[in-house]
């Protein structure tokens, strides 16, 4: 072979690569997205609609190479294995789970499909992989940081109310969210002479007799724990916060938008928006097991001050200097 030939052969080796990546440009890639919670009004204005921004910000544009097949469980949890099970008989190129349910869910149906987990709670602790460095099998995303928002929340009720005795804590027990909060707030509330006082949300029905509960057992304050449930009825639990005079505190600022006193957590829409570039990622060939998985570190904190002078409550400096947003 001359040294033309030589030229030519390797441009057509070169080529190759180029042709196949072209193919796949042309290729419209369908991802499946499973939730707990309900399907928002409006994706645009909800943390949800991160994901599909953030896969417009990679090229992947909605109708022409990229088709989102949501799934919503409306806060059933039930719902989401078969949810899981439509996703993987449609053959998606990816599945988004949202939460440690869904995630599960999505894992027992699929050892195959790549999953791309978001807001999971302690993904570690709870199993569902096998390191954070390299996650292993067919699944990588996000881990929320749980430990940390107990206590702050507590120091945050002291903050406003110094001589606190016992503060309600409204969760879901089949939410994965609880266990590692529960941990650190019993103990720090040891620390602070505080007794915690658990009150179940099991469903949307529940949450006016969850309050009837904390009136009688006397709690003079209130954290909403994280959960699809809590989170999609915001409105409902900052209203009842707010007639029986509980300074409250949650994990998402909607909470406070919806007129609840306080918020502190992580920024759940950012999550999504990072499983925007791990299913790029994987798109483009990655492994997902070879993925890190991330834990975000950025925490967020919102006051309703208008709350709080309904409450009759001062808001010390300190905490309003820390706040991302005061809300007048």
């Amino acid at each position: 072979m001359n040294r033309r030939d030589t030229v030519l052969s390797l441009l057509v080796l070169g080529a190759a690569p180029l042709r196949s990546f072209a193919q796949q440009q042309g290729k419209v890639w369908r991802v499946g997205f499973l939730a707990p919670r309900r399907r928002p009004a409006s994706l645009d204005s909800h943390a949800y609609g991160a994901f599909p921004q953030g896969m417009r910000e990679l090229g992947y544009i909605e109708g022409k190479n990229l088709m989102i097949e949501w799934r919503f469980a409306e806060d059933d949890y039930e719902r989401l294995p078969s949810l899981a099970a439509e996703l993987v008989q449609l053959k998606v190129d990816v599945i988004v789970a949202s939460g440690s349910g869904a995630t599960r869910a999505a894992q027992n149906v699929t050892t195959t499909i790549p999953i791309v987990m978001a807001n999971v709670g302690d993904a570690l602790g709870s199993g569902i992989v096998k390191s954070l460095a390299r996650p292993g099998g067919n699944i990588t995303g996000t881990s929320l940081v749980l430990g940390d928002i107990g206590p702050k929340q507590l120091e945050m009720l002291l903050s406003v109310v110094p001589k606190l005795s016992r503060v309600a804590v409204l969760f879901n027990p089949a939410s994965a969210s609880y266990s590692p909060i529960q941990k650190s707030l019993q103990t720090a509330a040891q620390q602070t002479n505080v007794r915690i006082l658990p009150v179940e949300l099991r469903a949307a029905q529940g949450i006016e007799n969850a309050f009837a509960i904390m009136t009688r057992e006397k709690a003079e304050a209130l954290i909403v724990l994280p959960d699809p449930i809590g989170n999609d009825h915001v409105r409902q639990i900052a209203e009842n916060a707010g007639r029986t005079r509980l300074p409250s505190v949650a994990s998402i600022r909607e909470y406070v938008d919806a007129g609840g006193l306080m918020s502190y957590g992580q920024n759940w829409a950012d999550n999504y928006r990072a499983a925007a570039t791990y299913v790029d990622k994987i798109l483009k060939g990655a492994h997902p097991g070879d993925l890190p998985v991330e834990q975000p570190t950025k925490f967020e904190m919102f006051i309703n001050r208008k709350t709080a002078k309904a409450l009759r409550l001062t808001i010390p400096q300190s905490l309003l200097i820390s706040a991302d947003q005061v809300i007048e």
